[in-house]
């Protein structure tokens, strides 16, 4: 594999390859020579290129992961499925719809892998819940809820790329750790959001720069500052139509004191309420109105369907955020050693069309905000081929 953007992301995907034990990290292209050759040896990785087009273009590189900044996920992406390379990107698939369709689209005309990292998909109780989901256990759906919140820019003086519209596009909770929540909420519902009515607000008004740009959770707060006035917005809540009826509601933000990676969604179905949160990610809390409330731990005897394999370790043995992102992107190259076929691909994977479907989603809830907090439908198109 070869990585494009070596930032704070960039540790984990190489992590993550690396555990697989037969895939080689052969190169790194950053925003320069002197940065990518810095990363490189940061991350003890052979060779570094200050262009993503040289990286591409080496032979020896069959996956490409893409963790740039937002503003770049479009053409670094584009121009490895034009190379015939698999892709692994980090979410958002691009800054819009429009970007993220064509990505899409592309990738299945050229019969490559593409996977993008809505890595919560990969926790073992989350494909537990979907399990109990699909098979009726907890019976028809009634209501989804749920919130991803955090606090990393409640100070005003921390900014970095994610703050610029022109490199993090025109949303900041929303299109950073909103996109996950809606993700998962379909991806364990087995239900499409339909249409959505916004509320967003910016919270901090006013961000201070230092000179150069910062990468995402950075707490730099010395040198000179420059004030910066903020358009996208650091919270969000969001009322939810889902395509058989069923009502839902989910809130993200990014600067609630306390809330360090708090994601939390519960499905409520006519027999059991099931509500799954990513602090305490190795429990899975099962709610009754007839019998008693009960929590399923992680545990191989216990869980069912994808989230067997899932499960690298006995009961007790607590499993984390980066054992999830290496069962999302194991599946990727389980799909990628298959040949890529569309039949071949692990059920739980994210691809290019849950990338597009994410961005559709957004731009909804963004329509929906500026259009005077009204219901907007959300606008997907499925491939054509």
């Amino acid at each position: 594999m070869g990585l494009v953007g070596p930032g704070f992301i960039a540790a984990h995907h190489i992590d993550a390859v690396r555990r697989l034990g037969d895939v080689d990290v052969v190169a790194i292209a950053g925003s320069s020579v002197e940065s990518a050759k810095r990363k490189a040896a940061e991350y003890k990785v052979g060779r570094s290129y200050g262009d993503y087009r040289e990286l591409i273009a080496d032979p020896d590189i069959h996956v490409v992961h893409n963790t740039t900044p937002n503003h770049m996920h479009f053409p670094v992406t584009m121009a490895a499925i034009e190379a015939g390379k698999h892709v692994v990107s980090d979410k958002p698939l691009a800054m819009n719809s429009d970007e993220s369709r064509r990505l899409r689209d592309a990738a299945i005309a050229a019969k490559v892998a593409h996977a993008v990292t809505f890595n919560y998909r990969g926790n073992p109780l989350v494909q537990h819940a979907r399990t109990m989901v699909a098979d009726g256990s907890i019976g028809n759906l009634t209501f989804i809820q749920g919130f991803y919140l955090q606090d990393w820019l409640t100070d005003p003086n921390v900014y970095s790329w994610r703050s610029d519209p022109a490199k993090g596009g025109g949303t900041s909770a929303l299109g950073d750790i909103g996109s996950h929540w809606c993700d998962l909420a379909e991806h364990v519902s087995g239900k499409k959001i339909a249409s959505v009515l916004a509320d967003i607000t910016t919270v901090v008004k006013t961000r201070y720069a230092t000179e150069g740009s910062s990468e995402a959770f950075s707490k730099t707060t010395s040198g000179d500052r420059k004030a910066i006035p903020m358009t996208s917005e650091d919270l969000a809540t969001v009322l939810l139509r889902f395509e058989d009826g069923t009502k839902g509601t989910f809130s993200a933000a990014q600067t609630l004191p306390g809330h360090k990676n708090d994601l939390q969604f519960e499905i409520s179905g006519l027999k059991h309420s099931l509500k799954w949160r990513q602090e305490e990610q190795n429990e899975l809390w099962v709610g009754s109105h007839e019998g008693p409330n009960c929590i399923v731990g992680k545990d191989p005897a216990l869980v069912a369907g994808e989230a067997l394999r899932y499960t690298h370790l006995p009961a007790g043995h607590q499993e984390s955020w980066a054992d999830a992102f290496m069962n999302i992107v194991s599946d990727a190259y389980t799909w990628v050693r298959a040949g890529a076929g569309i039949q071949d691909k692990p059920s739980p994977l994210p691809t290019f069309d849950d990338g597009y479907r994410s961005n559709c989603i957004v731009d909804a809830i963004l329509a929906s905000h500026a259009a005077g907090n009204t219901w907007q439908k959300v606008q997907y198109f499925p491939p054509s081929f």
